[in-house]
C-alpha cells in the first residue's frame, strides 16, 4: 500500500557570476547608485514628515514625482524602486517587531551595490550553451551568466515550479545574479541516518563523535603572521596579499584627514578586497559540500550552541586594567572568524531539514574539559588545543580534544541535555553535582 508524500512550496536561491561588458557593468553601477540614493532620499522624506502622514502611498507617490523630475534617478527601473519601496517598508516592520535596529542611511562605500528585478517573466532566460545562459535585464539588455544549476525556465517552468525574480549584486570579484526559484517538493521522510555530534573548532574544523572528522586542510594558525591572515590563499597569494597591505600602509601615511582617497590607493584597497573575497568563496565552497554530506549521511545532528560574538571579544582590556596574552587572543579570534562557525550552522539547518533529519543543540560549557570515556572533569585533561588526557585515576583515556568534545555533545542530548524552544530560552538541566553516566 503506498501513501502520497505531501506536496509542498519551497522557495531556493542560486547565485550566478554574469560576464557583462565595460557599457552593461557602468549601467549596472548606475542603477545600484540610484538605488541607495534612492533609499536615503526616502529616508530622509520618511523622516521629515510627521507620523500621521506617513504611509504606503504618499511614500509611493513620492518616488514617481522624484524620478520624473531627477534625471540620473531615472535609470533605475520603476520596478526596481518598488522593491525599493518595499525593502524599506520591511526593515521598519522588522523594527517595530523587535527584530532588527531602525533602518538608517546607506554608506556610498560600505554598502552592498545591488538592484532587484521583482519580476520573474521579464528576466526571460534561455540556454545557449552547456556553461552559459542568458536573461534580460531590464535598462541593461541581454547579459551572459554561468549556468551552473538547471533553472526551471521554458519548457521546464509552470506554475509551481518557476523563477519569480532576481537580485544583482556587486562583490570584490564583480557582478552576480541571484535567482528567486519557487519548487514544489514533496515533504521528505524522517531520515533514518545516525545520530552524530559535532564540535566546532579551529584545529579539527569539524569533528564529529563517530570519527568522521572533516578537515579542509587549511593548517589554522603558522608561525608567520602573513600565514594567519587567510588561510584559505595559497603562498603566494599571501605574499601578494602582504605586500598589497604593506603598499596601501605607505599610501595612507600621505593621505590627510578628510582628503579624497587618491586612485592609486583605492586600487590598491579593491586588489585587497578582491583576494579576501577569493578566499571567502573557497571557504564558502568547502561549507556547503560539507554540510551537504553531513545532512545526507546522519538523521539525528547535535551540536554546540556556541556565543560566537562573546568568543571573538578583544582581549586587550584598558588602560587601568590592561589585557593579557593580546597577541595570542588576537590570532584565535582571527581563527575563528575565518572558520565562520555560524555559517556552517545556518546551512546545517535547512540542508538536514530538507533531508527529512533534526538538529539539536547543546550548552556548550564544559563539554571541552570533561572526559567522555568516564565523564569526570579533571584539571589539566586538555594539555593543549589538540590533545586531551584524562587525569582521572581509573581512567586514562587519550585522543583529539576536539574528538572527545564531539562525544560529550552527543552525550548531552541522548541524556536528554538539548535545548528547548519554549517561551524565551528554556534549558533542561540536570540537578548541580550530578555527574553524566559513565557509561558511554
Amino acid at each position: 500500500m503506498s501513501t502520497e508524500r505531501v506536496q509542498e512550496k519551497r522557495q531556493l536561491g542560486h547565485r550566478a557570476r554574469l560576464a557583462l561588458t565595460p557599457a552593461q557593468i557602468r549601467l549596472l553601477d548606475g542603477q545600484a547608485h540610484a538605488a541607495r540614493t534612492l533609499w536615503n532620499c526616502l529616508h530622509d522624506w520618511w523622516m521629515m514628515l510627521p507620523r500621521d502622514k506617513r504611509c504606503l502611498a504618499a511614500a509611493d507617490a513620492a518616488i514617481r514625482r522624484a524620478r520624473k523630475e531627477i534625471d540620473w534617478l531615472g535609470v533605475l527601473p520603476a520596478q526596481a524602486a518598488q522593491a525599493v519601496l518595499k525593502s524599506y517598508f520591511q526593515a521598519w516592520r522588522n523594527c517595530w517587531e523587535h527584530r532588527a535596529d531602525a533602518p538608517n542611511f546607506k554608506a556610498r562605500l560600505r554598502t552592498v551595490m545591488s538592484v532587484d528585478i521583482p519580476q520573474g517573466r521579464d528576466l526571460n532566460i534561455t540556454r545557449v550553451h552547456r556553461r552559459w545562459g542568458m536573461a534580460n535585464i531590464p535598462k541593461v539588455g541581454r547579459v551572459r551568466f554561468r549556468w551552473t544549476k538547471n533553472l526551471p525556465v521554458g519548457k521546464h517552468a509552470n506554475a509551481d515550479d518557476r523563477v519569480t525574480g532576481a537580485r544583482l549584486v556587486k562583490d570584490a570579484l564583480g557582478w552576480h545574479i541571484a535567482f528567486r526559484v519557487q519548487t514544489l517538493e514533496a515533504e521528505p521522510q524522517p531520515h533514518t541516518g545516525p545520530e552524530v555530534g559535532i564540535d566546532a573548532g579551529v584545529n579539527l574544523p569539524l569533528a564529529l563523535s563517530d570519527g568522521n572528522h572533516q578537515d579542509h586542510g587549511r593548517p589554522p594558525r603558522l608561525p608567520d603572521r602573513t600565514a594567519d591572515r587567510d588561510k584559505w590563499l595559497n603562498p603566494a597569494e599571501k605574499t601578494r596579499l602582504l605586500g598589497l597591505e604593506r603598499r596601501a600602509t605607505r599610501r595612507k601615511q600621505h593621505h590627510k584627514r578628510g582628503e579624497k582617497t587618491s586612485r592609486r590607493l583605492q586600487r590598491t584597497y579593491d586588489q585587497i578586497k578582491q583576494l579576501r573575497a577569493k578566499a571567502t568563496r573557497r571557504a564558502v565552497d568547502w561549507q556547503h559540500k560539507t554540510t551537504t554530506a553531513i545532512a545526507r549521511q546522519y538523521g539525528t545532528v547535535v551540536i554546540e550552541a556556541l556565543t560566537i560574538t562573546n568568543m571573538v571579544k578583544s582581549a586587550r582590556g584598558t588602560i587601568e586594567q590592561p589585557g593579557k596574552n593580546v597577541t595570542q587572543k588576537s590570532g584565535l579570534n582571527r581563527s575563528i572568524s575565518q572558520e565562520a562557525w555560524g555559517r556552517t550552522v545556518t546551512m546545517l539547518t535547512y540542508k538536514i531539514a530538507r533531508q527529512g533529519g533534526t538538529l539539536h543543540k547543546v550548552p556548550a560549557p564544559g563539554t571541552s574539559q570533561r572526559c567522555s570515556a568516564c565523564g569526570c572533569t579533571t584539571p589539566g585533561s586538555r594539555e593543549d588545543q589538540a590533545t586531551f588526557v584524562c587525569k582521572n585515576p581509573d581512567c586514562g583515556w587519550s585522543g583529539n580534544a576536539d574528538h572527545n568534545a564531539a562525544r560529550n555533545v552527543l552525550h548531552l542530548y541522548r541524556t536528554g541535555r538539548a535545548l528547548v524552544p519554549a517561551a524565551g530560552r528554556a534549558v533542561v538541566r540536570r540537578p548541580r553535582g550530578v555527574k553524566p553516566a559513565t557509561a558511554r
